[in-house]
């Protein structure tokens, strides 16, 4: 045989040649998933930025694994607001399983204990009523919060209790769905850092029989509702193009902040970050626009007869959005109209 063939290196299998990738690309817009059952909101974020080849991504905070529902992804530009949706209301429709009650206060946890579910209408009305409003509420082990670096759910799940600060919600409105034997579906709309877990939780206890999370879905963020939303599966469905035009401009996150709308040369001012004298009394946040109904410049607040710049888009990203069309129009009749001195 020949020696030299003995010490060739054995050949590979020829390999399949990848098709290159194709480049991410500035994208401006706010993309509203349904987010499914069992995802992070940081997977389905990937998920979806990799389907649109988006460059700068960012979620509008964190919706539960077991929770399904509106989650709205901001792109480009609109991660600028993203923080406008975090300190929005947010409407929520919960099933809780009644009688029985479990670590972690959802379906997941172990069985603390089970009691008898033997309230009437009268009662369990008495205590949504009771629970509505301004309260303090200790956040669960089992959340996203942060101590020392880690999640308060590391250390639940290694046995650990970690001393938490009750923090001061709002449940804005409790509303009854349906109530059957020991199950019962609610609709809530709270402020932000409210968990629905503690709040089944609170509310098991006033009807003397306990009760644990089974079901979550979020219907409502600020302005943005579910209906408007597009699952995983359905935006897989689409074309790059149509997926694209799922995306709705930046100012849809603040569509319920009044309106200042400014003249050519005030508009190049204010982008470049001056305060404008301004005919209106004190607001802590306005949304801003050029004279074209599309140019959307930011956010700002007014104070003492001032308008004072916010969170600004770049000239680039304000033109990107006026030729793409991606911009709400801003029809009097639906917003308050500031005017400039």
């Amino acid at each position: 045989m020949d020696p030299v063939a003995l010490n060739r290196p054995p050949r590979r299998a020829p390999q399949a040649v990848r098709e290159p990738r194709a480049p991410r690309r500035a994208l401006h817009g706010v993309l509203l998933l349904d987010k499914p059952l069992g995802w992070s909101s940081n997977d389905a974020l990937q998920k979806v930025k990799g389907m649109l080849r988006a460059e700068k991504a960012g979620h509008t905070g964190t919706l539960d694994p077991l929770a399904t529902g509106l989650l709205p992804l901001c792109f480009g530009a609109a991660t600028k607001f993203s923080q406008a949706s975090l300190d929005a209301d947010k409407t929520y429709r919960a099933t809780l399983k009644l009688g029985v009650t479990r670590i972690g206060g959802d379906g997941e946890g172990e069985v603390i204990e089970t009691r008898p579910v033997s309230f009437d209408d009268a009662a369990l009305r008495a205590g949504c009523a009771a629970l509505t409003g301004e309260t303090m509420q200790l956040p669960p082990m089992h959340s996203a919060l942060k101590h020392e670096g880690k999640a308060l759910y590391e250390y639940a799940r290694a046995g650990v209790e970690v001393e938490r600060t009750p923090r001061r919600v709002v449940i804005h409105r409790l509303d009854i769905l349906r109530w059957h034997a020991d199950e019962l579906d609610i609709e809530v709309c709270v402020s932000k850092g409210t968990y629905i877990r503690t709040l089944a939780e609170d509310l098991g206890r006033a009807l003397g029989c306990g009760a644990h999370l089974s079901a979550l879905r979020r219907v409502a963020s600020g302005p943005v509702r579910l209906d408007g939303a597009i699952t995983i599966e359905a935006l897989q469905a689409l074309d790059p193009a149509q997926r694209e035009q799922r995306l709705l401009p930046p100012d849809v996150l603040l569509a319920d902040w009044p309106v200042v709308r400014l003249a050519a040369d005030e508009a190049g001012r204010f982008l470049s970050g001056l305060r404008r004298g301004i005919d209106a009394g004190d607001c802590a946040a306005v949304r801003v626009y050029g004279p074209e109904s599309r140019a959307f410049l930011g956010s700002a607040h007014v104070k003492a007869g001032e308008l004072i710049p916010g969170r600004l888009l770049s000239p680039p990203e304000v033109q990107a959005l006026i030729d793409a069309g991606t911009a709400t129009d801003v029809p009097v009749t639906e917003s308050k109209q500031v005017s400039m001195t």
